[in-house]
């Protein structure tokens, strides 16, 4: 008896240990199933705040990406870069393709300047793309949001994705910055005209 469970006890653990990692490669953990994707929309406090507010979001980071310098600061060298969001998602809950069906409804896609009353080349939109199913995807969203609009044309190009830089130390304060500091940031949005150009392009299905 005892040799037949000294020879057993192995193949129970070896079983245990092949239906854990079986469990895993099916069910996945918790972390498992969050993705990310980054997006620039103009003011990254604004972005930050619009995204936070859509189910499946679980983090939003404001930072710079798209340019070749390193370490990028708000204040200081940011030159080729974007102001973007990182955007942490469930994609059980939100897939990618609705996180890009929000963004629109959420940016000026026709203003090849900036974002509204944001002008320069850092306040400009575009898309990161980080493999080509996400490409796909984000084509086919663009063509799809440009069917509704056959007179104005798309600017907001679609990139391929490249370090994200996230806002930190000193200029940590820019993160949630519009939970931080309401009464600003209120001031700020409205007097810019966020909104109110928002509602011009998409009316009722711009998120405020």
């Amino acid at each position: 008896m005892k040799k037949t469970l000294g020879a057993l006890i192995p193949r129970l653990a070896l079983s245990t240990t092949l239906a854990a990692t079986l469990a895993l490669s099916i069910f996945g953990t918790s972390s498992a199933f969050a993705d990310k994707t980054v997006l620039a929309g103009g003011c990254f406090w604004c972005m930050e705040s619009d995204f936070e507010k859509l189910k499946g979001v679980t983090d939003v980071v404001s930072g710079f990406s798209g340019g070749t310098s390193q370490n990028p600061t708000y204040n200081g060298d940011h030159a080729g870069h974007y102001e973007v969001v990182e955007i942490t998602y469930d994609p059980k809950i939100v897939s990618y393709k609705e996180i890009l069906d929000y963004y629109w409804v959420n940016i000026d896609p026709f203003d090849a300047r900036g974002q509204f009353c944001d002008k320069g080349s850092e306040y400009l939109s575009a898309i990161f793309v980080a493999n080509e199913a996400e490409k796909k995807i984000a084509e086919e969203s663009k063509k799809n949001i440009q069917a509704q609009f056959a007179s104005q044309k798309i600017v907001t190009p679609i990139l391929n994705a490249s370090t994200f830089w996230p806002i930190k130390g000193k200029e940590s304060y820019h993160q949630d910055y519009y939970k931080k500091s309401p009464v600003k940031y209120k001031y700020y949005r409205y007097s810019c005209g966020r909104d109110k150009r928002l509602k011009s392009i998409w009316g009722d299905k711009a998120t405020q």
